[in-house]
């Protein structure tokens, strides 16, 4: 009769959190809706002016971080 011996699993240590995908694709989110939001304000310019450059950093960052592990 044999027993198995159980070895203990070397404990995982957890990704900082600018390497974890969920929190990462919340803020990319967040990031294109301040982006739409900034393109559709009729009060300033500047934030008109910057909308598309947040919205493509936004969608850059989506597509780069959806790519992390779970």
């Amino acid at each position: 009769m044999t027993h198995l011996i159980e070895t203990p699993r070397p404990s995982r240590q957890k990704r900082p959190f600018f390497l974890r995908r969920g929190p990462m694709e919340n803020i990319a989110t967040a990031l294109i809706a301040v982006g739409f939001l900034m393109l559709f304000q009729p009060f300033l310019l500047v934030l008109y002016t910057y909308s598309l450059v947040t919205l493509l950093a936004g969608t850059a960052m989506f597509i780069i971080v959806s790519k992390f592990p779970e």
